[in-house]
């Protein structure tokens, strides 16, 4: 059997185990446009297994560094490994590894199982294996009689699990996913991003997958490594991204962050509304400064002497998020339980509470 077919043998309980992932390695990936540096000096890993999510706004040098990894482009300066190899210089076509794009991009001229068996054919498999290998992986991915439709005769959720049956055809060691998702309506969306999560886990295949959708990374990655013009900002597990972000830009990005006014204190803390809190991360030299906290450690009751005044309350099923004008002219986001926000009218009168969490300060002056 040719090795890109080879299968692991089976367990003493009849199941295939899942084969090992490959590493994947980025050092120090420079890449340059026209004067406009894309990436600046990427340092980041992918684990054997892992899905690693790349989050960022537009421009941050996510889709520039898939594309590297698949060999559609080279960086300036910089390597690129798996399993300890330097693939840099390495053509796509002998890279091995299966990509799956934000378009689809199928061959409208033919079959369902001819679009998952084309890089079979083209590698001279022969046609039996192509045709056993296809309706494997149709199978694998939900779509067992599908397989003679056409690209038009298939939903968009469809076309796009026939382009992932296409790209794991090679058992590729790592896969990329360019915004696979984002050209799906969110039912469809979130039903197959739950089951690309069980596909990759189930083949403990690498893969590498680029968003700008905070929900989709931190719902299926194993660490969320965000990116902001070109270089690392954070890579951690998406709790850890989440309640413990290493930059303002990382909390300021990732979920909703309050930036309430405050003032440094000598004993490492910060007064904001009447509380102390201690700070985490890099203390600024001026004192007043931006207290970041998260809508969910803001507690919210009403008083008529309160000092805020509420301007709205939103109801998102268990949790209602109350918007509250502040002294100064500042605003706050508080997300409460819906039973305790009951009261919370827009015009109430209200006192805020913080938890005792850490929180990072920016300089009042930062935008």
């Amino acid at each position: 059997m040719p090795a890109a077919l080879a299968r692991p043998a089976s367990t003493s309980t009849g199941r295939t185990p899942p084969p090992s992932g490959a590493r994947l390695e980025l050092r120090s990936l420079r890449r340059a446009f026209a004067g406009s540096v894309a990436l600046d000096g990427l340092d980041l890993t992918a684990e054997p297994g892992e899905l690693l999510a790349l989050l960022g706004p537009s421009g941050c040098g996510k889709t520039t560094a898939l594309r590297m990894v698949a060999g559609f482009d080279r960086p300036d300066s910089g390597e690129i490994l798996v399993d300890g190899a330097d693939i840099t210089a390495v053509p796509a076509h002998r890279r091995d590894t299966g990509m799956v794009f934000q378009s689809y991009s199928l061959f409208p001229n033919l079959s369902a199982r001819d679009n998952v068996a084309f890089g079979l054919r083209v590698r001279k498999v022969p046609a039996a294996r192509r045709a056993a290998r296809a309706a494997e992986l149709l199978d694998l991915v939900g779509l067992p009689d599908h397989g003679g439709r056409y690209p038009h005769q298939l939903s968009g959720g469809q076309q796009q699990r026939v382009a992932l049956a296409r790209a794991l055809a090679l058992q590729p060691r790592v896969l990329l996913l360019d915004e696979p998702l984002s050209a799906l309506d969110a039912k469809v969306r979130d039903s197959l991003r739950e089951e690309i999560r069980r596909l990759q886990l189930s083949l403990g295949i690498t893969t590498v997958f680029v968003t700008h959708d905070q929900e989709e990374a931190l719902s299926m990655a194993d660490r969320v490594a965000v990116l902001n013009s070109g270089r690392l900002e954070q890579c951690a597990a998406p709790a850890e991204l989440y309640a413990r972000p290493a930059t303002p830009f990382v909390a300021s990005f990732v979920g909703t962050m309050n930036r309430l006014p405050g003032r440094l204190a000598d004993d490492a803390t910060v007064e904001v509304a009447g509380h102390r809190l201690p700070t985490d991360g890099e203390r600024p030299a001026d004192g007043d400064v931006w207290a970041l906290v998260r809508p969910e450690n803001l507690t919210v009751a009403a008083d008529p002497e309160g000092e805020a005044t509420v301007v709205a309350a939103s109801f998102l099923g268990a949790v209602t998020r109350v918007h509250l004008a502040l002294p100064d002219g500042a605003e706050a986001k508080a997300d409460l339980p819906s039973r305790e926000a009951a009261g919370l009218t827009a015009g109430a009168r209200a006192r805020l509470g913080l938890a005792g969490h850490p929180v990072l300060v920016v300089p009042r002056s930062a935008s």
